[in-house]
């Protein structure tokens, strides 16, 4: 956001304003109560998102100490909005953020309704989080770019992100890698498993990447946390599972895995609910988005790519 690393004073000033931004207006999570119980997390997500910049001060200005202000409060506020949704589908009372812990531990904390998460538990989401904030011209950092492009607000950019990333081909891959491994359900079962899509010619989730042709190295990372958080749990199938799939992908299509690959054990083993994965990508990526959109506010251009007649003259 500011192309530097902070000095100590302005790191506790933007740590504390991470700390104090996480409620939620009271209209806004009255109107999430009466949302479809059945909606999509990613769908409240987007429409919530949307909500919160009719209830910020300086929704419509665009000068870059407001977007700071909007940037600040939204990477805040998402978070929340993914943990009271979970609690509301579930007929379950919401619980205040607190104001003294990290984003991870906060969200954690909220997500249980109340209950202290364990530092490793922390630990493993924090990284995952750091993992996940930013990679170059994605789909949906592109996509809040060209909203960006147009000097749109700060929460429109965002939320087109948003539904640049809902797409299965995007941040849902994760959310495919473990119904798959639910699938398979143990590590006898997996080569079988995949003889099958192989042979259905099925694409499997979390591998390959359009930029990294050797190992994502995020994924080296997250490969190392799924693995620490089973001989935590005392049972590593989950690792064990992954890691089997991996060998047998990279020997038969030279496929390595990618972020997504691993993320979805790690988050299996937090106990997260398996359609909160892709808004947990959201909660993280809000750091990139917020950084692409203020680059492109403070050097505009419209984007706006010229397309070819093809058709009958």
């Amino acid at each position: 956001w500011y192309g530097r690393l902070p000095t100590k004073s302005e790191l506790e000033t933007l740590s504390k304003g991470l700390r104090t931004n996480r409620s939620l207006p009271a209209d806004v999570v009255k109107a999430m109560k009466q949302m479809p119980k059945e909606a999509l997390p990613m769908e409240v997500l987007r429409t919530t998102v949307s909500m919160l910049s009719m209830y910020d001060a300086d929704a419509e200005d665009n000068v870059r100490e407001a977007n700071i202000r909007k940037a600040i409060r939204l990477t805040a506020q998402i978070p929340t909005i993914v943990a009271y949704w979970d609690l509301i589908r579930n007929n379950k009372e919401v619980v205040a953020p607190k104001e003294d812990n990290s984003l991870a531990a906060n969200f954690l904390y909220m997500l249980s309704g109340g209950k202290e998460p364990n530092e490793v538990s922390v630990k493993s989401l924090d990284i995952a989080l750091i993992l996940h904030a930013d990679h170059e011209l994605n789909a949906s950092t592109f996509a809040a770019r060209v909203a960006a492009a147009t000097l749109t607000d700060m929460h429109s950019a965002i939320v087109a992100g948003i539904c640049a990333l809902k797409g299965p081909l995007h941040g849902g891959a994760n959310q495919e890698v473990i119904k798959m491994l639910l699938e398979m359900g143990t590590l006898d079962n997996v080569e079988a498993h995949l003889d099958k899509m192989f042979e259905r010619h099925e694409k499997v989730m979390g591998f390959g990447h359009r930029v990294y042709k050797t190992e994502d190295p995020r994924a080296s990372h997250l490969r190392k946390m799924s693995q620490e958080l089973g001989k935590r749990a005392g049972d590593t199938k989950w690792f064990d599972m992954s890691y089997k799939i991996e060998q047998i992908v990279k020997a038969d299509k030279g496929l390595n895995p990618n972020v997504d690959f691993y993320s979805a054990s790690v988050y299996y083993m937090l106990g997260i609910p398996n359609d909160l994965y892709t808004p947990i990508f959201a909660i993280s990526r809000m750091s990139g988005w917020a950084a692409h959109v203020l680059e492109q506010y403070a050097n505009n251009r419209l984007i706006r790519p010229l397309a070819e007649y093809i058709g009958e003259m």
